[in-house]
């Protein structure tokens, strides 16, 4: 086989295997799990992430007969008592709604499921946090998991360009550097932007580790393309540059996010505006 197909296939492997690691790690992947009450398997499937203009509906997978559930559930970070939503049947599960917040607000929720004399809270002692964000357009928000996807693997593939004995760097580098620009620093804030109101709530600005990750591999490959105009030997840089870009990209997407101040948004009674999004 040749070594350049090779190289592309081990590539794509990497790529789409961080990909996975990185969405199931991630603090917006759903929480799952069954459990037995009176006799009859309950299944639950509580999402961390609301991106649409409603409330959130939660819903429990099981028999109704001779059982109850309630939705607990309070505003994240706060001092708020736990409200508590009995939850309706239909269709086989039972379902009550979570109130709809504004962008980068979290609540913090639970159920509680009665039957038989038995008492779950579910998931556990420790409730699911879901925040809430505006909605992105479809089309921007393919178009950036897709130039994203391309320039982690580009980076990549450039990286293993190491281990050829005549490496061919040039092109591979501009079009990594390219794709990061686009997918990271232009598509990244406007999905940004659409999603919690702010472009940027990165450094210098803010902690949002999804911004500052997005920045330091950027910086790296520009780094690494300044040595292949300059160093002796530049691949030693590409490969330094793949590695460090695989490292942010294993950081779970959204990991210290944009998050609402509740207590800020108190004080002032009014509708948050983007000076209360976490680090701004």
């Amino acid at each position: 086989m040749n070594k350049s197909v090779l190289f592309w296939i081990i590539a794509f492997a990497i790529t789409v295997g961080s990909a996975v690691y990185q969405r199931l790690t991630g603090p917006s992947y759903p929480v799952s799990g069954n459990v037995s009450l009176a006799g009859a398997e309950v299944s639950y499937r509580f999402a961390r992430s609301h991106g649409e203009d409603s409330d959130h509906t939660v819903r429990l997978f099981m028999d109704s007969a001779g059982t109850s559930a309630v939705l607990e559930w309070k505003r994240y970070r706060t001092d708020d008592p736990w409200s508590a939503d009995p939850m309706r049947y239909q269709e086989g599960a039972f379902a009550a709604e979570l109130p709809h917040q504004p962008p980068a607000g979290k609540l913090q929720y639970r159920v509680r499921i009665s039957g038989d004399g038995q008492t779950h809270l579910l998931p556990g002692e420790e409730p699911v946090v879901i925040r809430f964000r505006g909605e992105v357009p479809v089309v921007v928000l393919v178009l950036h998991v897709i130039t994203i996807f391309c320039a982690m693997l580009l980076s990549t593939r450039t990286g293993l360009e190491y281990f050829h004995p005549h490496p061919r760097l040039g092109r591979l580098v501009a079009w990594t550097v390219g794709f990061l620009l686009v997918g990271g620093m232009i598509l990244g804030p406007v999905v940004q932007k659409y999603a919690f109101g702010a472009f940027w709530t990165g450094w210098p600005f803010g902690t949002d580790l999804t911004d500052n990750k997005t920045l330091v591999g950027l910086l790296a490959w520009l780094v690494a393309a300044g040595a292949v105009l300059r160093a002796k030997h530049p691949r030693r840089w590409t490969l330094a540059a793949s590695i460090i870009l695989l490292v942010v990209f294993l950081i779970p997407h959204s990991l210290l996010g944009s998050e609402l101040d509740y207590r800020e948004l108190d004080e002032k009674g009014a509708s948050p505006p983007s000076s209360v999004l976490n680090g701004e």
